[in-house]
């Protein structure tokens, strides 16, 4: 028998590609990816992924991947680390998102998010998915105690900031709903690069996730987006934008943050080329009637 494939991210991917699409030529004209997040045009619905440690990658990494998203007209976000760092990230001119961890302490989680709204970040978050170890008990995640989060400890967290929060790790119709019931201004429809075996890939529950939630925030997918044809098939499925994390790192590696931007760019001129193939002019006029699930 063939050996069962339990890798999540290889199963998403798989998933992307299984989807095909349809053309629709007559009547097409050149798309327009500008969108608006948070009450902030971007020139993409492509943003960075909550990346953290990309000193080990380039030097200043964390800052120059901020860098080549303000160079892009893109959305930053990120994860751990220092609040200099940080500073050093929005002072680029980048409107950043910070994932905060699910610190077990709550007056901690509170402190670390009120410190980020004073450096000046965009937006706030906090990664929910990455509460527990693979041995069954709660994480430590690099020196920092993690536990997971009730709806009321969430709430207490969107409560806490006047910027809007985003829930991210969220792969199931219960979670989203659960984030807007605390008020979260958006989600991210993610498993953590695979911090799970054989969790669901994000397009798959993406549908169901729309029909729950509709517009009632704003859905970001993550997890092997590596093309700008990966960003529209999440858009057609119900994203109303994607974040780059891994297929970043490479340009970011050799060329800095112009690398970045040439990267973002890339991704957004394939789909917008996608667009202009499939007869949607705008990113809101984006849906699923043109999508095909491979069965041959």
């Amino acid at each position: 028998m063939p050996e069962i494939n339990r890798d999540s991210n290889e199963i998403t991917r798989q998933y992307f590609d299984s989807l095909l699409l349809e053309t629709r030529y007559i009547d097409s004209e050149l798309a327009d990816t500008k969108i608006k997040l948070f009450g902030e045009e971007f020139s993409m619905p492509v943003a960075t992924a909550a990346l953290s440690h990309l000193n080990n990658t380039a030097p200043d990494g964390m800052v120059k991947m901020a860098e080549g998203a303000y160079k892009a007209g893109a959305l930053c976000f990120c994860g751990m680390g220092e609040l200099d760092e940080l500073k050093s990230m929005c002072a680029t001119g980048a409107k950043i998102v910070k994932i905060v961890k699910p610190h077990e302490n709550n007056d901690i989680a509170i402190s670390v998010l009120r410190a980020c709204e004073v450096a000046g970040v965009f937006a706030l978050g906090m990664d929910i998915d990455h509460a527990f170890a693979g041995n069954g008990e709660y994480d430590n995640v690099l020196g920092v105690p993690v536990k997971s989060k009730s709806t009321e400890e969430l709430r207490s967290f969107v409560a806490a900031t006047k910027l809007p929060f985003i829930v991210k790790g969220v792969l199931s119709v219960q979670d989203a709903k659960k984030a807007v019931e605390i008020g979260a201004a958006g989600i991210i429809v993610s498993h953590h690069h695979g911090i799970m075996d054989y969790a669901v890939p994000p397009l798959m529950v993406l549908p169901k996730i729309k029909e729950a939630v509709g517009d009632k925030l704003t859905i970001f997918v993550d997890c092997c987006i590596e093309s700008g044809m990966d960003a529209f098939k999440a858009l057609a499925l119900g994203a109303d934008a994607v974040c780059v994390g891994r297929a970043i790192m490479p340009p970011l590696k050799e060329k800095g943050s112009d690398g970045v931007k040439e990267k973002l760019e890339e991704i957004n001129r394939t789909l917008r080329a996608t667009m202009n193939r499939t007869g949607f002019k705008t990113l809101v006029q984006i849906n699923d009637s043109v999508i095909y699930k491979r069965n041959f």
